[in-house]
């Protein structure tokens, strides 16, 4: 069965997370990804955060899958002109480097397009036009300034970034589409483009029912569903608002049985109007169904953290599993507080292929992440992260190099 990007060929010049992850879904999808390293040295995370000796990281496997890799020194006119060969060959060339770095080697938009008019140019970059557009950007630095951090974690604490890598890997995501978009334009047009997917742009694109709850918040001078109401105070920004979802569906992290033990035995609740007298039969509260300060959404509001101290009592006296399987035969939405370790040893997660098991030929076995877009006649395999070069010599080849001239490109140190 062919895969959906077959015939596809990426030219990765992508390093650390948010570019890789954008490239690793292009090779998921079938694309014949090239990753382009330096010798001896490759993806700084290669080395970053190892915990075998001498094996690539899991930060560089997790991320580099179904890819080849070739080494070249680009410093050098050899170099240079192996990079020309290899984009003309090539339909999409992505990037993430500081700004201006292609042009100093050489290759700008204007130099590729002469190369190969049809050539998609894609760039992660930390900000847009504007006066931060040169500024270098970290995934922390992204959550801030796109707007997550000043709206996450609790109103008497201070901002704090999520452990969802929404701006390294969102960026990716959002770079994937933009080329998949820009490929099929391409079909119509005969033409490539240049895409960019800005980190703070993809921040604030993931969080931007937060942009919603400042729009009215200077309409309305207080939003109902945010824990500050209605004795809190609110500023003129969007508060943080703990684990209040701040839509009009009320929720909340409760403790489950073995908290003081486990520190991931809670369990999230959702006090959904149409399942409000099922919550209150389940917690053994059927007064509230009756009772005109219970018994409507809006009357509700101002209750909410008494209505989830009461319904945590009865989650107090489960497991998270347990509540969950009581709670579901009701249609009442949550979901358990999971830890990596659950998630790592979830079969059925194993059989859907989101956590797969690879094998490496230095650090042996290791489970990663595998592809979370699932397509019915583009089945995708997740293959190991190349070593470093290790495909320098086929992928010359394919583009015309003789043994002796590899011979003399090694000798050069080239390659």
């Amino acid at each position: 069965m062919a895969k959906a990007l077959e015939g596809v060929k990426v030219l990765d010049f992508t390093h650390v997370q948010s570019g890789p992850t954008c490239t690793q879904l292009l090779a998921w999808f079938g694309a014949d990804v090239i990753k382009v390293e330096k010798s001896g040295e490759g993806d700084a995370t290669r080395s970053q955060l190892r915990d075998i000796p001498d094996a690539d990281s899991l930060y560089f496997t997790m991320l580099n899958h179904n890819k080849r890799s070739i080494t070249v020194n680009t410093k050098t006119p050899r170099g240079k002109e192996i990079l020309e060969r290899l984009i003309k060959e090539c339909d999409v060339l992505v990037e993430n480097f500081a700004p201006g770095a292609l042009d100093r080697m050489g290759f700008s938009w204007e130099r590729i397009q002469e190369l190969n008019p049809m050539m998609i140019m894609a760039s992660v970059k930390g900000f847009g036009p504007g006066p931060y557009e040169d500024c270098k950007v970290y995934e922390n630095v992204a959550q801030c300034a796109g707007g997550s951090a000043s709206t996450t974690g609790f109103d008497d604490g201070p901002p704090m970034v999520t452990g969802a890598q929404i701006g390294d890997s969102g960026t990716g995501l959002h770079l994937a589409l933009g080329i998949v978009t820009a490929l099929y334009q391409r079909t119509h047009s005969g033409r490539g483009q240049k895409v960019l997917a800005a980190m703070q742009d993809a921040v604030l694109n993931l969080c931007r029912v937060k942009l919603r709850d400042q729009q009215r918040l200077e309409r309305n001078g207080t939003m109902q569903e945010y824990p500050q109401f209605p004795n809190g105070d609110f500023g003129d920004a969007v508060p943080r608002a703990g684990n209040a979802s701040g839509g009009g569906q009320p929720g909340w992290i409760l403790k489950c049985k073995g908290w003081e033990e486990d520190p991931n035995s809670y369990i999230y609740v959702v006090v959904q109007a149409p399942v409000w007298e099922a919550i209150c039969k389940v917690i053994g509260r059927e007064d509230w169904i009756t009772d005109h300060n219970y018994s409507s959404a809006m009357a509700r509001l101002p209750r909410l953290m008494e209505i989830f101290a009461e319904i945590e009592k009865w989650t107090s006296t489960l497991t998270k599993f347990e509540v969950m399987d009581t709670l579901n035969k009701y249609d009442i939405p949550c979901g358990p507080i999971l830890s990596m370790k659950e998630i790592a040893e979830e079969p059925s997660l194993r059989a859907t292929g989101t956590v797969v098991e690879v094998d490496h030929p230095i650090r042996g076995k290791y489970l990663t992440v595998g592809n979370p877009i699932k397509m019915s006649d583009s089945p995708t395999d997740v293959t190991r992260s190349p070593l470093l070069g290790e495909h320098t010599d086929e992928i010359l080849s394919e583009l015309g190099y003789s043994t002796d001239e590899l011979i003399a490109l090694r000798y050069d140190k080239v390659i």
